[in-house]
């Protein structure tokens, strides 16, 4: 991992979490202080629990709380809709869009992804911009030309480090505990770094990129120890404070 870019250790909830799930976030805000010097640390939990955890991390270093997914207007006749400023207003200081299971359940194509970024930065929030693969285009020798179609056409002009984050995930690896080699991390991770670098320039080379594709705390070190690996955008894993800290620790 390249020591100028801080690591980001993000952990995506998805639909899971009720109001008993507050005692593993207040577990990881106990935890947070051993590994604030290391990275920092992000929890995306469902729209039901985000204004009371980000309540709670207010004024902790380096800890912040996000959001899983907005609706790129910021109001309207949209039932069950949520806007990035609403998001805000609860708290959010960052946004996943374009999650492989927004895409696949939702249909949201890169046009939609684009303007959700875009409605991201308006409510002065980060953007977690994810991108990957499925097995079939996967098998199918695909991957870079699809990585590079979703890089072109997903984020806007402007991108900036300080307000865009790319998430790498290849789409076979989710759930499965398949996992890509570090070879074969290194080598993707390097093509988003120079498409990201040839078209946005020093911005670019400082944006992070992170790994999403069954992180966890056995397999942690390896993966985050990748050169353009700037982190962690994690599933599962991150419901266990234990295991959310474990795999921060491995930075």
């Amino acid at each position: 991992m390249t020591d100028r870019i801080r690591p980001l250790i993000a952990g995506n909830w998805k639909m899971n979490g009720l109001k008993a799930s507050i005692a593993e976030f207040d577990a990881m805000l106990a935890g947070a202080p051993d590994v604030a010097a290391k990275a920092d640390l992000l929890v995306c939990p469902p729209a039901t629990l985000l204004a009371g955890f980000a309540d709670k991390a207010r004024g902790t270093k380096a800890f912040s709380v996000g959001a899983q997914d907005c609706h790129p207007a910021v109001s309207g006749a949209h039932t069950g809709d949520i806007s990035a400023e609403m998001l805000a207003d609860a708290g959010a200081a960052a946004i996943i869009v374009g999650h492989s299971e927004r895409r696949a359940d939702h249909g949201e194509s890169d046009d939609v992804v684009h303007r959700k970024v875009e409605a991201v930065w308006r409510a002065g929030l980060t953007a977690i911009a994810c991108i990957g693969e499925t097995l079939h285009q996967r098998d199918a020798g695909e991957t870079l030309d699809i990585l590079r179609g979703q890089l072109n056409l997903s984020l806007p002009d402007g991108s900036r480090a300080d307000n865009l984050v790319v998430a790498y995930e290849p789409v076979w690896a989710i759930g499965t505990g398949l996992t890509p080699t570090a070879a074969d991390v290194e080598q993707i991770h390097g093509f988003i770094r120079r498409l990201l670098t040839e078209r946005f320039k020093a911005e670019g080379a400082r944006m992070r990129i992170l790994y999403g594709g069954s992180v966890k705390p056995s397999n942690a070190a390896e993966l985050l120890a990748v050169a353009n690996v700037n982190g962690a955008l994690i599933g599962g894993a991150s419901l266990k404070a234990v295991d959310f800290l474990a795999i921060a620790k491995a930075c």
